[in-house]
């Protein structure tokens, strides 16, 4: 029989595994989430658009802007995706590793890392393509719009099932993307439903504080700056409470895996306990 994701004490570990190793967290997150979110925030502008600007060229100017920041978002992506690993390594290894040696090791994963989510994102976005051509080449616009919802809905499964491939690659040390898929879709088996609560609860929990704390942020430097000073302390406080919840999401990770893992070895327990 599989586990089943007990959402209130996956919460729970994930919330004393951050205050377990805050400061090594702290540290970490300060270099691959907060300085690269920050980076992208101040260099990328959002895009301006004059008001009554037409939906077509909303969508141009978007994507120009886009394009243009492309490879300072992948940089950045990389960056998190090794920060990712290296705070799993710091969370759930037994060996207490140092910063130096979870990041070393986080950048060992970054390759495998990469391909796994390249071989996720081609295969669910061939997927939905073809769907969606197949159902507009017919011609009958709800049958378009049922395909359209139903290949979201599967995309958005396919995503959930493939959820702990970074567990697997830092805590299992799997090296083999394909091997990291499979042993992701065979820990989430009977457990979508679950999975999608909990990341939902959580990502509703961030935008409620998220939006409150920017709220109070706004009127108060609204009030006390002007300009780019304005624009970079804004960037900076909403760096910093997206790194925060970054971390959190992390530790929910290494915690939905603990669970659907089962026992892990002897020498692990005392990292969950």
């Amino acid at each position: 029989m599989m586990p089943r994701l007990d959402s209130s004490l996956a919460w729970k570990t994930a919330t004393r595994l951050v205050a377990t190793n805050r400061d090594m967290l702290m540290a970490i997150a300060g270099v691959f989430f907060l300085l690269p979110g920050l980076a992208f925030a101040v260099f990328v502008p959002e895009p301006q658009m004059a008001p009554g600007t037409p939906p077509g060229e909303m969508m141009e100017i978007i994507a120009d802007t886009w394009t243009a920041s492309m490879p300072l978002l992948i940089l950045v992506t990389l960056l998190q995706m090794a920060g990712t690993v290296s705070m799993l390594v710091v969370m759930t290894d037994p060996a207490r590793p140092t910063v130096g040696q979870a990041i070393r090791r986080g950048f060992m994963a970054l390759g495998p890392y990469v391909l796994a989510q390249i071989m996720v994102g081609g295969a669910l976005g061939m997927a939905f393509l073809l769907l969606v051509s197949a159902a507009a080449l017919t011609g009958v616009q709800a049958l378009a719009a049922f395909v359209v919802i139903a290949a979201f809905v599967a995309m958005v499964w396919g995503s959930l099932r493939m959820a702990l491939v970074a567990p697997v690659l830092a805590i299992e040390a799997q090296r083999n993307p394909l091997q990291a898929l499979r042993r992701s879709w065979q820990l989430t088996e009977g457990n979508s439903g679950r999975l999608l609560g909990f990341f939902v609860l959580a990502g509703l929990l961030f935008a409620v504080v998220y939006g409150l704390a920017m709220m109070l942020v706004g009127v108060v430097l609204v009030l006390t700056t002007d300009g780019s000073v304005q624009h970079v302390l804004t960037a900076a406080v909403s760096s910093a409470l997206t790194s925060g919840a970054l971390v959190y999401f992390v530790a929910m990770l290494a915690a939905v895996y603990r669970q659907l893992a089962g026992e892990p070895r002897d020498e692990v327990m005392g990292v969950f306990e």
